[in-house]
């Protein structure tokens, strides 16, 4: 079975394991059929008009069932799909996945990649050693521990790894979850007292990248389970990849045999970037939102900005400023934005800043905020401008409404609902949230 049509009947088998299979809605979702998977969402087909009435009002149900599963926030969609369409799925045992599903499947992010890894001489030694992890998986240096500050590259990285093997090799099973998550999945399947299945998650991936791994420290059942964990995918020639705010000899409250273990492999300290590497960056970044960036004006940037996460910030920010109203992000508009905070010249934040920060973030225009437009690549940054408009602003729904042109305060509410479930269940969503915020708040 292909891993797309697998990844839809995945779904049913815990549907039926969790003993829903007698319920009307299971009966009707096995006449279903997985048309499409990105990132955001799963599109379902439905065989006729009759199955997809039936589905519609449970939409909300479904997407939640898939979020317990696959912990991942993915918004669903039934649609009529001819029967010819159906059909396909019986011969999908030679279909190749497009490996785009597989990164959202394993919990990755797509925009991390070596190719859009800078390297200097801050990182070099780390980015050598996750490339040799890439040829000699479970061998070269198992685990591969990164640590260093905000912004270095460490999750960058370690999912460039990831990322690497899985488009070599689709069907290797690799995991990448955030500490906390570990954590919490842990307690909810302790809690469901579905701990095998927990296990049987996490003890059998060819890789598995914990991030922030400092977070389970001082956890003792988190400790122990971890413990087990990372000895079954190493006894069975898996690979494990840490990073960390710092050395497993510095984490707190760590036991001691997991900081052996941690301490087993390879330790690399990544350094905060130099100038050259900070210019690297932001010519990068320009190219992937499609910013036009001045090279002079970049290493002016690079210069006034040591803090690397602030980088992407300002480059934003700038490109907010000159919107419609230049075609690249030049030395003027570098010094000007620089010489306004520099005065003091700051002033509060208006509905208008925040519409512009999103738009650069997400590469669309205002206007296709405020107008009729309902496809996911216009529809998400709409709400995520009312959120924010929201939640910075404390405007009322009405005039959020007013201001993107919307037709009562219900869109608002929905906005800040979809949004605020995103916060919680999705950590990449998150990053992008705190990266908007950043724009704004650097430019005002």
């Amino acid at each position: 079975m292909s891993l797309l049509g697998s990844f839809w009947n995945e779904f049913l088998t815990k549907f039926e394991t969790n003993k829903d299979k007698s319920s009307v809605l299971y009966s009707v979702l096995k006449q279903t059929h997985l048309v499409e998977l990105t990132e955001e969402k799963i599109v379902v087909g439905c065989d006729n008009q009759g199955v997809k009435k039936f589905l519609d009002p449970k939409l909300r149900e479904v997407e939640e069932k898939i979020y317990l599963n696959f912990k991942k926030k993915l918004s669903l969609e039934f649609i009529i799909a001819p029967i010819q369409r159906k059909k396909v799925v019986p011969p999908l045992l030679s279909f190749e996945p497009p490996v785009e599903d597989l990164f959202i499947r394993s919990g990755l992010n797509k925009k991390y990649s070596f190719e859009n890894f800078a390297v200097s001489p801050t990182n070099q030694v780390a980015y050598a050693a996750a490339q040799a992890v890439v040829n000699n998986l479970g061998t070269a240096y198992n685990p591969l521990f990164l640590y260093g500050g905000v912004g270095v590259g460490k999750t960058h990285l370690a999912q460039a790894v990831a990322k690497k093997i899985l488009e070599a090799e689709k069907n290797k099973k690799i995991y990448f979850c955030p500490g906390d998550n570990f954590t919490n999945e842990l307690i909810e399947s302790i809690r469901e007292k579905s701990t095998p299945r927990f296990r049987r998650k996490y003890r059998y991936l060819d890789l598995l990248l914990i991030d922030d791994i400092q977070f389970i420290a001082g956890k003792i059942h988190v400790q122990e389970e971890f413990f087990h964990t990372f000895n079954s995918i190493v006894s069975n020639g898996g690979q494990v990849i840490l990073t960390s705010d710092r050395p497993p000899t510095s984490i707190k409250n760590l036991e001691d045999r997991l900081r052996s273990r941690f301490s087993g492999g390879l330790t690399v300290d990544i350094q905060s970037p130099d100038f050259e590497l900070r210019t690297a960056i932001l010519l990068i970044k320009a190219k992937e939102k499609n910013i036009t960036l001045d090279i002079e004006a970049a290493k002016i940037i690079a210069e006034r900005t040591s803090d690397s996460r602030t980088l992407e910030g300002v480059l934003l920010s700038l490109y907010a400023k000159i919107l419609g109203k230049k075609d690249q992000v030049d030395l003027e508009s570098v010094e000007e934005f620089f010489s306004q905070k520099e005065d003091g010249q700051a002033k509060r934040i208006l509905p208008s800043d925040i519409i512009k920060a999103v738009c650069a973030y997400y590469n669309v225009r205002p206007s296709h905020l405020k107008s009729r437009e309902r496809t996911d690549s216009i529809a998400l940054p709409r709400q995520v401008a009312m959120y924010l408009i929201r939640k910075h602003l404390g405007l009322k729904l009405v005039e959020i409404a007013e201001i993107l042109k919307r037709k009562d305060h219900t869109t608002v509410l929905h906005a800040e609902e979809k949004v605020s479930n995103l916060i919680m269940r999705d950590q990449n969503f998150k990053k992008d949230l705190d990266n908007i915020i950043q724009t704004f708040e650097v430019s005002t």
